[in-house]
């Protein structure tokens, strides 16, 4: 049996840390498709990443809304990717949040998730869970997903 089809952004943004697609495309019945989304960050392409101020003296200041405004704009992206434009964000199903800092982010988090679902009707299922780290020290918010698209 299949696992589907495997989905790659192009080359040029950010690509998986070891061996794994972007997403993962499964035919859910004749005329619509599961994807099933990676986890996905801030980083992107040039191995920067939204959310990040670097400073001079080698620290860092991170912004959890813009990394989560980052991540719902990548998970977009990779869904009209894998879709063919058919799909979008707004056809996510059910989504796993990892924060770092729970007490601190989930605030900031959340007013970013409800700008992509200001009615909590059309949002998809959500867990948020907090961890211990991500890939990156610079990570405060990763988000893996399911979509189901009309084909």
């Amino acid at each position: 049996m299949s696992n589907g089809s495997a989905f790659f952004l192009p080359s040029e943004k950010a690509q998986g840390l070891a061996n794994y697609p972007h997403a993962r495309i499964l035919p859910t019945n004749p005329t619509s498709r599961t994807i099933h989304v990676s986890g996905t960050s801030s980083r992107r392409g040039d191995g920067t990443w939204d959310g990040v101020t670097e400073h001079a003296d080698g620290t860092w200041t991170l912004d959890i809304r813009q990394q989560t405004a980052a991540v719902l704009r990548n998970i977009d992206t990779i869904i009209r990717g894998a879709t063919d434009g058919k799909g979008s964000i707004k056809n996510v199903v059910d989504a796993t949040v990892f924060l770092t800092d729970l007490t601190g982010c989930y605030q900031g988090m959340n007013e970013e998730w409800n700008k992509v679902w200001p009615n909590r009707e059309d949002a998809p299922a959500r867990t948020t869970i907090g961890v211990k780290e991500l890939p990156n020290p610079r990570l405060l918010v990763e988000i893996k997903c399911t979509a189901i698209c009309e084909w």
